[in-house]
């Protein structure tokens, strides 16, 4: 009885310093980043990245209504992006988008598709498409530009959805 009573006190004691070891390691949390990313929209483990963004629009010097990869711009979600760090074809999460109005009227999901380019885009630097005209950017001249929270989320085929 006394052998299982002190095989008990170290089980107990073993038990205990379990969780103060866990919490020292910061073990990682897969379960914990799957539902951080369904509430975000991120892929769980996908770096953010803070880049500068600025703003365009059709009417705007050099602007067309064709993207870098012969695509038609979608307002509020066409992005032009330096290749070195942001490949074409990735689909983005802005997190300070969410919300946002659209030109139809919907509200802005925070999902952006890297599909242009730009000479004046080098870095860690993100060009935001926003629609016809300067009034078109409106929607977006309340945000902090200088610092947006950016994470790829995924890729897509042929042209960005409308």
């Amino acid at each position: 009885m006394r052998r299982r009573l002190a095989a008990l006190a170290a089980l107990t004691s073993l038990l205990a310093a379990i969780p103060a070891a866990a919490d020292a390691q910061a073990a990682p949390d897969p379960l914990g980043d799957l539902l951080m990313g369904a509430m975000t929209g991120s892929i769980p483990g996908s770096p953010e990245m803070k880049l500068k963004a600025t703003l365009y629009h059709i009417g705007a010097r050099g602007v067309g209504t064709l993207d870098s990869l012969g695509c038609k711009v979608v307002a509020m979600r066409t992005a032009a992006i330096d290749t070195r760090v942001i490949p074409r074809r990735t689909v983005l999460f802005i997190q300070e988008t969410v919300g946002l109005r659209m030109p139809d009227g919907r509200v802005h999901d925070g999902y952006w598709y890297a599909s242009d380019t730009g000479g004046a885009i080098k870095g860690n630097r993100i060009d935001l498409f926003t629609g016809s005209g300067s009034s078109s950017m409106k929607p977006i001249m309340g945000l902090n530009l200088t610092l947006l929270t950016v994470s790829r989320v995924g890729q897509f085929k042929g042209c960005p959805p409308a």
